[in-house]
């Protein structure tokens, strides 16, 4: 079996073919939403995510297929005046579960990050997904607290319609 962990190219037409497919999947997924992607998205994400300096994506592939993804957005840490890297999406094709193949990208997200001066890496989980849970603890994250007196940090979001 051969992997392959790859920097998106968003002018790669089987890059954005392989990055709509899986954020398709995920969509679609309990842990992602349960609903699939609008063909308003479908048809413009790779084009608004290669407008965004920000923006990164790592594929994972086995065998040629495309099997696993991360979508990452640069931001910058006010209290380390560094950059840092959001694992915005992060999913493993429901094919290809079991192969170990989340600490790869893991791995990859991490040396991408350190090439940057990132300071550290972030991301969101659901509480209720403990698979991922398992997966990012087994590679070193954990909840994000200043002070354990004052609790771990939450991810809140308004939507603006």
């Amino acid at each position: 079996m051969e992997i392959e962990f790859v920097v998106a190219d968003y002018a790669n037409a089987q890059h954005g073919k392989d990055i709509c497919a899986l954020m398709d999947e995920y969509a679609q997924d309990p842990m992602g939403g349960a609903e699939p992607l609008s063909d308003y998205v479908k048809s413009h994400l790779v084009a608004a995510l290669a407008e965004l300096p920000n923006a990164m994506s790592i594929l994972c592939y086995v065998d040629g297929n495309a099997a696993a993804l991360a979508n990452c957005i640069a931001g910058f840490s006010t209290f380390k005046c560094k950059p840092l890297l959001n694992i915005h999406d992060f999913m493993v094709s429901r094919n290809y579960r079991g192969l170990n193949l989340s600490q790869g990208l893991l791995e990859k997200v991490e040396e991408q990050a350190r090439q940057m001066g990132c300071c550290k890496i972030t991301l969101e989980v659901l509480s209720g997904n403990e698979p991922a849970q398992r997966s990012y603890r087994k590679f070193g994250f954990a909840g994000y607290e200043l002070d354990p007196k004052m609790g771990k940090a939450e991810f809140w979001q308004k939507e603006i319609k």
